[in-house]
């Protein structure tokens, strides 16, 4: 990790990187939308989540905790509510994500399945019929293996290029459902 990048954040006292939040009370870390649902079933804030994701993605691989600061002390039970949410908020994207890794490979699969079943097809009816005379035929037999090479590569470009994201993202969504809170008041 560039250093110059962990230098904008503190390390706690074991060492680790500390993605500091400041806000004047608990209700600015939620979405304004509901303002009658209690704080475990509201929507955390988008900027706050963001912010999260962001911090935790330029953190890399290194070790780091969350420490929330607010304008005045709260409760133990308030503390333990925003524990509880972030944990659920980002335990539910990473159940999302799950979802969308699973249809990615699901989808790569089959492609790839019938891209190689079309290719042995085609293959076969090559080696099997005379098809240097017959136009159609040829064309037709042409097309298959264009069609087979499509989805043969629509799958293998699922696998390679639309799969490492999905599992980069999961390991950020892992690394904020698990993390370490903190909570101090503003001094």
């Amino acid at each position: 990790m560039k250093k110059h990048i962990l230098e904008r954040y503190r390390r706690d006292g074991e060492g680790k990187l500390v993605v500091d939040i400041a806000a004047s009370k608990v209700s600015d870390l939620y979405d304004d939308f509901d303002k009658h649902a209690p704080f475990v079933k509201k929507e955390l804030d988008y900027d706050l989540v963001e912010y999260l994701i962001d911090s935790v993605t330029e953190l890399g691989r290194e070790s780091f905790g969350v420490c929330f600061t607010f304008g005045s002390p709260i409760d133990n039970g308030l503390e333990l509510r925003v524990q509880k949410s972030i944990k659920n908020y980002f335990g539910y994207l990473l159940e999302t994500n799950r979802r969308e890794v699973m249809k990615t490979l699901r989808s790569s699969v089959i492609l790839l399945s019938l891209g190689a079943l079309m290719l042995a097809v085609s293959i076969y009816l090559n080696l099997r019929f005379d098809l240097d005379d017959a136009v159609v035929e040829g064309v037709m037999a042409e097309g298959l293996v264009i069609a087979a090479w499509v989805s043969v590569w629509e799958g293998l470009a699922g696998v390679l290029l639309n799969l490492p994201p999905l599992l980069r993202t999961r390991r950020v969504y892992h690394r904020l459902s698990s993390t370490d809170l903190q909570f101090q008041t503003e001094a």
